[in-house]
């Protein structure tokens, strides 16, 4: 009598991934070359699904805990968008928790806003999506900057924007005012790191973190914590040994598209398997995304406006 396996553990790692996609564009894999480019492709290729739409293997939720008067907060740089938001006070009691809603609102309509510093309970979001990228400046701290402190001092800002956040040594620092060769109004151990004392002469580094501006900032007692459900990146293709950082069900896609991306690359593939293999992509994609999908219903509940 014959029996199943039993198991349901099988996946491809990143060395079978390229060779199944090369066999499938028609190539074979002869150079330490071809695995590099095809690892290139590989994640050009989940950045490119990350602009078709939603991953909902990569939505993770997170919480900041609001500080009174801080308006802006970083996110995890490798977030995306934020898909939804609430505040939460009383975060953790059984008793009296309560999600309250806050409107997510465009750069426009923040740089409006008179005040943005006006104390409450925020009710308005703006999610500032930057890069996450951190650059080196020429600028370096002027004096040194203890734990606790909330001006920095550089030896020059040009070149840094009104708000925003700098790295010195390991810690992350928030600023929302600029005044002279001065940082005004800081938040120290932002990005989850820790302030600490650091001396004249350190470097300064530019951090273009995503970040969300709440307005109002919180008023004193108010006990919020901003809870928010975001898109992140996808993992980088590691060595040969990794396996990718997707379900199981989007294996198929995955190879198909590896195989369109590499095959395009050749200067002697043919233009009809190009062409099939496109095909085969974007077929596998829509198999993929059909699934990948929220199953519930969608509730849709008017907005009134009464004056």
């Amino acid at each position: 009598m014959a029996y199943t396996t039993g198991t349901t553990a099988f996946n491809l790692d990143l060395n079978d991934i390229i060779e199944e996609a090369y066999e499938r564009a028609g190539i074979e894999v002869r150079t330490g070359y071809e695995f590099r480019t095809a690892r290139r492709s590989l994640n050009l290729l989940t950045i490119e699904w990350a602009n078709r739409g939603i991953n909902l293997w990569t939505i993770q939720e997170g919480a900041i805990s609001m500080v009174t008067g801080q308006a802006v907060y970083p996110l995890p740089a490798d977030t995306i968008d934020l898909l939804d938001h609430v505040i939460r006070q009383n975060n953790g009691s059984a008793s009296n928790q309560s999600d309250i809603n806050i409107s997510r609102i465009s750069e426009s309509t923040y740089s409006t806003i008179p005040n943005k510093l006006i104390n409450g309970r925020p009710i308005q979001v703006w999610v500032n999506r930057q890069t996450a990228q951190s650059n080196a400046t020429s600028i370096t701290l002027s004096t040194t900057l203890t734990s606790t402190d909330t001006t920095v001092v550089l030896s020059s800002t040009s070149g840094l924007t009104t708000t925003g956040f700098i790295k010195i040594d390991s810690e992350t620092i928030g600023y929302t005012n600029v005044s002279g060769n001065s940082l005004i109004n800081c938040t120290r151990g932002q990005n989850g790191t820790t302030a600490a004392t650091h001396t004249a002469g350190a470097a300064i580094y530019v951090q273009n973190l995503p970040c969300i501006n709440v307005w109002p900032t919180p008023d004193a007692g108010g006990n919020y914590t901003f809870v928010y459900w975001r898109l992140r990146r996808l993992q980088d293709a590691g060595n040969g040994v990794n396996i990718e950082d997707i379900p199981f069900r989007l294996i198929p896609c995955l190879v198909a598209g590896l195989a369109f991306y590499v095959a395009a690359k050749r200067i002697d593939a043919v233009p009809e398997r190009i062409s099939f293999l496109k095909d085969e992509y974007e077929q596998q994609w829509l198999l993929a995304s059909q699934e990948d999908r929220e199953k519930a219903p969608d509730r849709f509940v008017p907005r009134q406006l009464f004056y």
